[in-house]
């Protein structure tokens, strides 16, 4: 079927909170946007006159492709090579969705959309169309076609799957600014002491190049171990150079709401290093690098104010 002026509209205002749905439950844009097109086609194919709420309808749809997604997903990441992380969004994309409560806010960092990786897809779905956009269990439950007490039982589950006793810290741009800046100034300082005392005993440091880009083939834990491989991340090789096609200029920026270091060559994003900041250090450091997924970053970054480097030459 057609589609009309007023159809169109409809849908193209639910677009932004569809992709952020979408892209809590899959950890990729460029997946959320597939999922929010393929949902905008089985809209212009549906007999529209026997939709009633065309908002609810279109989330279920979405979340039931998601659902399918993930599922497959979780075959297609155990060829993937190296490890995986989710996409990384720059702060102002409407892909980041609703930020007004500490739940939405952090339902989108990339230390959860790493965590969530451990739910099953039912979970997940229940968890982010629950805690990230407030549906009631009656709603989720119809979505999914299963009761209500099923949904709660599947949402208590997921939580205690999430459950960690970190704290994380939220912060405003300044203050991100200032410590991506203290970061890189300790990675390339050659003293690995001063790395250390910004990290948590127990950090953790994960890297995605894909099959692109060379990176850890498990996490490192523990602060000493990631303080000394970082500082040999960080300093460029004539290899790097190559592999990166030049040597990246450093800047400061907010990535899912927390503090990046972002890489950048010749005005293309090749790096985006994600930092979760507690009350106790730097906890956990996620480096993408992965060259499919920085795509809508650079994008983002060519349209975008970004202030001066904090290193060029190094």
């Amino acid at each position: 079927m057609s589609l009309g002026t007023h159809e169109v509209d409809l849908f193209e205002s639910t677009r932004g909170r569809l992709e952020a749905i979408a892209y809590r439950l899959l950890g990729s844009a460029g997946d959320a946007e597939d999922a929010v097109q393929e949902t905008f086609l089985r809209w212009q194919a549906a007999d529209r006159d026997y939709v009633e709420t065309p908002e609810a309808w279109l989330t279920k749809v979405l979340t039931n492709l998601c659902l399918n997604q993930l599922t497959s997903a979780r075959a297609r990441r155990e060829t993937y090579v190296g490890q995986w992380l989710p996409e990384p969004v720059f702060a102002g994309d409407r892909m980041l969705g609703p930020a007004d409560t500490v739940e939405q806010r952090e339902s989108v960092s990339i230390a959860m959309l790493t965590l969530m990786e451990r739910l099953s897809a039912r979970e997940r779905v229940v968890y982010v169309l629950r805690e990230a956009f407030g549906y009631a269990h009656n709603e989720i439950a119809e979505m999914l076609d299963i009761t209500e007490s099923n949904c709660q039982q599947i949402y208590r589950r997921a939580k205690q799957h999430l459950a960690t006793d970190r704290v994380r810290v939220e912060v405003d741009e300044a203050a991100a600014h200032r410590i991506v800046e203290e970061f890189l100034a300790a990675a390339v300082s050659g003293r690995t002491e001063t790395l250390i005392s910004l990290l948590t005993d127990d950090a953790i440091s994960i890297g995605d190049g894909g099959a692109f880009i060379a990176t850890l083939t498990r996490p490192l834990i523990g602060a000493l171990r990631v303080a000394r491989f970082l500082r040999l991340a960080i300093k460029p090789t004539d290899g790097k150079r190559n592999k990166l096609g030049g040597r990246p200029a450093m800047f400061a920026a907010i990535a899912n709401g927390g503090p990046a270091l972002v890489m950048v060559v010749d005005d293309r994003v090749v790096g985006i290093v994600s930092l979760e900041v507690t009350s106790d250090g730097i906890a956990a450091i996620h480096g993408q690098a992965n060259p499919e997924k920085l795509e809508r970053a650079t994008r983002r970054w060519a349209t975008s104010e970004h202030g001066a480097p904090l290193l060029e030459s190094w």
